[in-house]
């Protein structure tokens, strides 16, 4: 069953793949949709894409925010302008992700998998959590992987390179050790914060240029990312990590459950210490 109530819900990236087609089903189910992409004029398709299967109180809040999540300047300008914009949020969907890039280290000489999937997401969340408090039941989802590693603290200080695969696990797994972590800060607000891999290979543009290649359809991620997002299923489930991924070791559309994810992200040592390194990264930028 679905909650009957209106929601107001942002997901980052959702100019394609699994985060649009996600805005695309829950403006139809009447819930205020906003999106967020880094070109301006795409965006503005993608809106009024949304806008026109918008039903109910969406109809007339489907709107957007640009912003380039490789500058973390830029990603607090966006969370200000939110905050300006909205008087409450009840789901923030950290979907926004890069794994390939003909440009790997940002301005600031931090690889952009780090910047984009970790980083941007720990940030916009925190300058949200105003916001996400005005919720009377807000929920934060955010988009983990089957691709989970341990983390090299020199690659995410930037002083170590990695490959696009390294790069993106190691970005994917500190994205789900800081849920566990974030979904612990929160709980006292009743926010809800769950760490999701959509599927593994699905049918979208970022998994063809990676990959060339795709097992299941897009449709299985955004339909877990909406249920997660505002089904009465998962009220009341915050700090796990739902994997999305058919555990038979077979491929296809079917849903996936709640699952463990990589060791660190269960262990508070190993998250106290990504903690510790994250703030030295972020202190750097912003110094």
């Amino acid at each position: 069953m679905t909650l009957n109530i209106t929601k107001t819900i942002l997901i980052t990236g959702s100019t394609d793949g699994i985060g649009k087609l996600a805005a695309l089903k829950l403006a139809e189910a009447g819930h205020r949709v906003y999106l967020h992409g880094r070109d301006a004029d795409k965006l503005a398709s993608v809106i009024a894409e949304v806008q026109a299967v918008a039903t109910g109180a969406a109809v007339d809040n489907i709107d957007g925010f640009v912003a380039d999540f490789s500058d973390l300047t830029d990603v607090l300008k966006m969370a200000a302008d939110v905050n300006e914009k909205l008087p409450k949020l009840d789901v923030l969907m950290n979907n926004a992700g890069i794994y390939t890039t003909a440009s790997a280290m940002t301005k600031d000489g931090l690889d952009v998998r780090f910047v984009v999937n970790y980083l941007a997401p720990y940030e916009l969340t925190n300058a949200l959590l105003p916001l996400l408090k005005q919720s009377d039941k807000a929920r934060i989802v955010n988009l983990s992987s089957a691709a989970q590693a341990s983390i090299s603290y020199q690659a995410l200080a930037g002083q170590t390179r990695l490959d696009d695969k390294d790069a993106y696990a190691q970005s994917k797994l500190a994205l789900t050790m800081w849920s566990m972590a974030l979904a612990d800060t929160v709980v006292s607000n009743d926010i809800n914060v769950i760490a999701v891999n959509p599927g593994s290979l699905l049918n979208t543009k970022m998994v063809d240029e990676a990959y060339g290649q795709y097992w299941s359809s897009a449709d299985k991620g955004a339909n877990i990312l909406t249920e997660l997002a505002i089904s009465d299923e998962f009220a009341d489930d915050t700090g796990k990590y739902f994997d999305n991924d058919i555990t038979d070791g077979t491929h296809g559309d079917a849903r996936g459950a709640f699952g463990r994810p990589h060791a660190d992200a269960l262990n508070q040592a190993a998250i106290a210490e990504l903690e510790q390194h994250t703030q030295t990264v972020l202190q750097s930028i912003f110094a």
